[in-house]
């Protein structure tokens, strides 16, 4: 593990005892806390992304926010729905985000997870798929959009126009060079991640997996992680990709951390989601040293270059930021990692 950083589901709604926590509630206290994670040298603040739900749904404005507010800390996403997406216009927005960031841009899409609504991106005008969950439709975008930010021409000049002419194919502007070497793929079986090495993207991997081998999460995703690798080398592209990988992770350091996660240390399994039978990652909650222990045991994390901890954005920006202050002094150095401000 050489970076770490917070995935947020960005839940919002009902707190209980009367108490709410507004969507404008929850876009503040998301700038607020990469800010001050920025000062702690953490690596990166990624979001996921839900239709239809109390959740993150259009993190692209939430980035700008922070890329332009920040220095050092990476913006990202785990993991944008393709199924919902304009490929012109997000490879529009993707190129402005990654300027604005300085190249500070972790862009991670897939064909997005299961739904809360019944094919929701038919509403978003993306019909005709002849997959049951809309895989096809988030592959052809995809393609579309890497060849977009790659700077394929996407339409004919109009060389009579008044506005600047010429003739050719023209891209999409703005163009940031080296923006697709910061795009990610959610993969979430061995297939995926062979795929992902195959066209030359880097590689984020969760706590579910879209499959079951008779082995543990751990060494599962591992295996993921290594057949990506693989795949990769073997398509003779340049340079080393990178992945990460997400986590539950609960430093206990205070009485009120083991109120709240005392109780949390649950083990994987093997279950059915979206029709697949998937296999889920565990949490951990436990004092610093059985932590760090624990983790140089997860097979996945270890292979990694980025662990993304999970938190429970609803609980504020203190307690957030208390989360992963404990994670930053007490565990992260003796996996191997250096704060960005020691740089």
């Amino acid at each position: 593990m050489q970076r770490f950083g917070t995935l947020s589901f960005g839940h919002y709604g009902p707190l209980g005892a009367g108490r709410e926590l507004t969507a404008r509630d929850n876009l503040h206290q998301a700038i607020e806390l990469a800010g001050a994670m920025d000062e702690l040298g953490v690596n990166g603040t990624y979001f996921r992304v839900h239709h239809y739900a109390k959740q993150h749904s259009s993190p692209m404005p939430l980035m700008a926010a922070i890329a332009a507010t920040t220095e050092r800390i990476e913006v990202g996403t785990g993991v944008i729905d393709m199924r919902y997406e304009n490929p012109l216009y997000m490879a529009e927005e993707a190129a402005a985000l990654d300027l604005i960031s300085d190249g500070r841009l972790a862009l991670g899409v897939s064909r997005g997870s299961p739904e809360s609504v019944v094919r929701g991106y038919e509403a978003f005008g993306y019909t005709g798929s002849e997959d049951p969950r809309g895989a096809d439709i988030a592959r052809k975008h995809f393609d579309l959009f890497l060849r977009a930010i790659s700077g394929e021409g996407m339409a004919d000049a109009d060389s009579s126009s008044p506005f600047g002419g010429g003739t050719g194919r023209q891209r999409i502007e703005p163009y940031s060079e080296g923006l697709r070497s910061r795009i990610w793929w959610g993969a979430g079986s061995h297939d995926t991640a062979v795929w992902a090495g195959q066209i030359g993207v880097n590689l984020m991997s969760s706590t579910l997996l879209t499959e079951d081998l008779g082995m543990p999460f751990d060494e599962l995703q591992a295996s993921q992680l290594q057949a990506f690798h693989d795949a990769w080398r073997e398509a003779g592209h340049p340079g080393t990709p990178r992945t990460s990988v997400s986590r539950s992770v609960f430093p206990i350091t205070t009485s009120q951390d083991r109120m709240y996660f005392g109780h949390s240390q649950e083990g994987g399994g093997v279950g059915y989601i979206d029709g697949l039978r998937s296999t889920f990652g565990k949490t951990y909650a436990a004092e610093p040293d059985v932590l760090i222990e624990q983790l140089k045991a997860d097979a996945a994390v270890q292979a990694a270059d980025t662990l993304m901890l999970t938190i429970p954005s609803q609980m504020g920006v203190e307690f957030n930021l208390h989360i992963v202050e404990s994670f930053a002094t007490h565990v992260a150095p003796a996996l191997g990692w250096v704060p960005t401000t020691a740089h």
